[in-house]
């Protein structure tokens, strides 16, 4: 396998990128360094990748470079490049999310079109159900996405489905759940829980913490990132989840096990575009890509508590 992945240098990319060379696979990466977070991040989550001899970074934005150069000899692409977050995609930064999720997206694209790519694998994301999904939500499900991002998450799916359809691009879309785990951004919450409990500091909790999530642990999306590439069925979506639904103060009780104290928890209003609740059906995933959950949210946590300490990232 010669891959492609965008996206390298975020929390999930650079975390796939290592595996699939793990498994033997040359592995050309892109990212633009944006400045969601610090490069500094990014960059050390690229230290062992950029020891390997079967890596070459490749820095800039997917709508500026000639990405024929690099789909050339390409087999496979994994396309995570995005501008996350759920809560900063309102506004004037609007524009930002449909450049880099949706414009992006349409350019690789097209220019897979030029290459024998054998299979697409597209990162999407659970926020694409929005509120009214019955719970647990099957990727046949109408999607209705509560905030701006979950929209162009939404619309970038449903360009490679078009893709998919009117060219024959062999697609496979993975909605993720909640993933968390070592390299996990700073913005996000597990993240700045155990930030926070790691330096005695309060947490700040939007909601009353009965919200739940269906948090995955990120090798086991990684593992279903890289099935699909193999023996996802072109064209079909997946749900990627941890197997269950827990609270965000259930999660909280775990962190503060793992800590060894209480946690002084400050609670504020929830957040627009934020959802209730998330949960996945995953029969799709286990019976196509003999997917299933393999570490549990207490060791997951555990694992992150253990990167966060020992690299020293906290902020």
């Amino acid at each position: 396998m010669k891959a492609l992945v965008t996206g390298v240098a975020g929390f999930i990319g650079s975390q796939l990128a290592e595996s699939l060379i793990q498994e033997g696979a040359d592995v050309i990466g892109i990212d633009s360094f944006t400045d969601y977070y610090a490069r500094e991040i990014k960059i050390a989550n690229l230290k062992k990748l950029s020891a390997s001899s079967r890596f070459q970074l490749v820095e800039g934005s997917i709508e500026a470079m000639d990405l024929s150069t690099y789909l050339r000899d390409c087999t496979h692409v994994f396309h995570l490049a995005a501008q996350a977050g759920v809560r900063t995609s309102w506004g004037i930064n609007f524009s930002v999310y449909t450049t880099l999720n949706i414009n992006a997206t349409q350019i690789l694209l097209e220019a897979c079109l030029k290459s024998r790519i054998e299979r697409f694998v597209y990162a999407s994301s659970s926020s694409v159900y929005g509120e009214r999904a019955p719970l647990p939500m099957r990727e046949d499900a109408l999607p209705l996405p509560s905030s701006p991002y979950g929209l162009t998450k939404l619309a970038a799916e449903h360009l490679c489905m078009l893709y998919h359809r009117s060219y024959g691009l062999p697609i496979v879309s993975l909605r993720y759940f909640t993933v968390y785990g070592p390299r996990q951004r700073p913005d996000m919450a597990f993240h700045r829980f155990l930030t926070a409990a790691i330096s005695e500091s309060s947490i700040t909790l939007y909601g009353d913490g009965q919200q739940t999530r269906d948090f995955t642990f990120v090798q086991d999306v990684v593992d279903a990132t890289i099935a699909a590439s193999k023996i996802g069925r072109s064209g079909n979506i997946y749900n990627i989840g941890g197997g269950s639904p827990v609270t965000l103060s259930q999660s909280l009780d775990l962190i503060s096990s793992c800590i060894g104290r209480p946690l002084d928890i400050k609670y504020e209003t929830s957040q627009r575009g934020d959802m209730r609740d998330t949960y996945a059906d995953i029969t799709r995933a286990r019976q196509d890509l003999n997917y299933e959950p393999a570490v549990s949210l207490a060791d997951g946590i555990q694992a992150e508590y253990q990167w966060i300490s020992s690299n020293k990232v906290i902020s």
